[in-house]
């Protein structure tokens, strides 16, 4: 692993041994440096503020959508699918920027750029566009990049430059991802699941064989924690969640899904869940002490979660084969589940027992190869994110399919957008050639 010893990181040596001084005035010191980089209309990872597809609560509800919405501004972007996210005034997004997986930051008012990093080459991909896929990911100062070769980056969020950084090739004998690796498993996109933090520990599925298909780093400084399991990585992103009374890392892997213990990375529980191609796409979602999760030949499991002689376990307990998810990630309102099935339809789905409380075609195109859709949960209603660019909402009530609105905010797409103070950030690089896009949603 590279560090950089110049004048940038002397604040964040100093920070590192502050983190880790054990007077109760430097924990409280830390904790008050937390609570003032957080905002309440930050959007600043894969899928929200809690990774599960949520607005944040401090969000005004939306209960309708504007026919032609404002374009606060638009610009031009290359290729790729990454997502962008947002975090106190400012944008983060990858984009292809002459053949490299390119990170930029740019203001959130208007649009211009702030500062932009190369990160690493572009990956070929035959489903292409050849760009980036993996989300950043934003905590405090610092910024979080993982390219699809498996470059993973610490960046400065105020300017770019770079504080740490390891590949998982080259540091942990990952294997090769690509389309022409003899891996068997995953290997056609590359690393695109985008690591999570928590507890000070930036958590990354490195997918190698040799004791590390699951790593946690110290997120100011690199420094491995603990390395864990021998799972290749799959193209979900791990989460970590408070599940039967202790926290938890969950990861679906191309051999299913595995808990690890948050401190220390021990094994807690495994459910087996193997596809043909490692297809594993859907980031677990969790409702109270059970486990969301699928795959396009499995269907869609429900695993509950209990505690037994000490020990924790995880029992499917119901299977809907006829839910083969393939790689849009549900969310979860009230017990129930809404998300995209085989039949290009969206489904309500209850969190208990695996049944479908209602099914409604319409929302994608006819050509897609794969239906893809990004849904978000803001207030009492969902947003549903097409593949043709549409922004839907739609009530999340178990009783029905209840459409409120309906809008065109891009073009085609398979990114997940951003959402904070009624705003909806969105990329469309699907094409080669796009753009990164602020909606105006909220009119009141």
């Amino acid at each position: 692993m590279k560090r950089l010893d110049d004048q940038r990181l002397r604040p964040l040596a100093l920070g590192v041994l502050f983190t880790h001084a054990k007077s109760w005035v430097a924990s409280l010191c830390g904790l008050f440096a937390l609570a003032a980089s957080l905002h309440a209309a930050d959007w600043p990872q894969w899928r929200g503020p809690t990774r599960n597809g949520h607005a944040a609560a401090e969000e005004k509800p939306l209960s309708s959508l504007p026919p032609e919405p404002r374009v606060v501004w638009r610009v031009k972007t290359g290729a790729g699918w990454a997502s962008p996210v947002v975090v106190a005034g400012k944008i983060f997004y990858a984009d292809n920027q002459d053949k490299r997986e390119t990170l930029h930051a740019v203001s959130a008012t208007d649009g211009h750029e702030l500062w932009r990093a190369n990160v690493d080459a572009v990956m070929h991909d035959e489903q292409g566009p050849d760009g980036p896929r993996g989300t950043p990911l934003v905590e405090g100062d610092h910024v979080y990049v993982q390219s699809c070769l498996g470059e993973l980056q610490c960046r400065q969020a105020a300017d770019g430059a770079l504080v740490w950084r390891t590949n998982f090739q080259r540091d942990f004998g990952s294997p090769w991802l690509g389309e022409d690796s003899v891996i068997p498993g995953a290997a056609e996109h590359g690393y695109t699941g985008s690591p999570v933090l928590a507890g000070g520990l930036l958590i990354a599925c490195v997918g190698s064989t040799n004791g590390a298909g699951v790593v946690a780093f110290d997120r100011r400084t690199g420094a491995v924690r603990w390395r864990s399991q021998n799972d290749l990585a799959a193209y979900a992103a791990p989460v970590v969640t408070r599940i039967a009374g202790g926290e938890q890392v969950i990861c679906f892997t191309v051999e299913g899904l595995l808990s690890l213990s948050l401190v220390d990375g021990r094994v807690l529980w495994r459910v087996p869940l193997k596809t043909n191609y490692g297809r594993n796409c859907l980031t677990p979602l969790v409702v109270d002490d059970r486990v969301i999760t699928g795959s396009y030949q499995a269907g869609l499991i429900g695993a509950q979660v209990a505690s037994s002689g000490g020990h924790l376990q995880a029992t499917p307990v119901w299977t809907n084969s006829a839910l083969a998810m393939n790689f849009t990630s549900p969310v979860a309102v009230g017990g129930f589940i809404f998300g995209v099935g085989p039949a290009k339809n969206l489904v309500c789905v209850e969190a208990a027992s695996g049944r479908v409380a209602w099914s409604k075609e319409g929302y994608f195109t006819a050509d897609a190869g794969s239906t893809f859709a990004a849904l978000l949960v803001i207030g009492p209603n969902l947003l549903l994110q097409t593949d043709g660019g549409q922004a839907v909402l739609i009530a999340s009530d178990a009783a029905a399919c209840r459409e409120l609105g309906r809008t065109q905010v891009c073009g085609k797409t398979w990114s997940h957008p951003a959402y904070a103070d009624g705003r909806l950030y969105v990329q469309d690089g699907l094409s080669g050639k796009g753009s990164l896009r602020c909606v105006e949603l909220l009119t009141q």
